[in-house]
């Protein structure tokens, strides 16, 4: 399982959100979700956009923390992320 956490960081609704990718495939993405109860709604054609307070759940869960640049490069290379052109 590759499932990557970066840092919330993004500001929106009076919170801070961290984005969740996997590197293996977006069903793994959904299914990592659903076992730590990320409503689908959440879910952003490639990432699933996350409240700070969920991150502790998420790393004891299995996510590994990495800073954004590394998310993003690991999602590129993954062939999962989809360019903003495409959004």
């Amino acid at each position: 399982m590759a499932i990557l956490v970066d840092d919330a960081i993004w500001p929106a609704h009076g919170r801070l959100w961290a984005h969740l990718v996997s590197t293996a495939s977006i069903q793994e993405l959904h299914e990592f979700a659903a076992a730590h109860d990320l409503p689908r709604r959440a879910f952003d054609l490639d990432h699933y956009d996350v409240p700070a307070e969920a991150l502790p759940r998420l790393i004891a869960g299995g996510a590994r923390h990495v800073t954004g640049k590394q998310l993003v490069r690991a999602l590129i290379a993954s062939g999962l992320r989809i360019p903003a052109r495409d959004r």
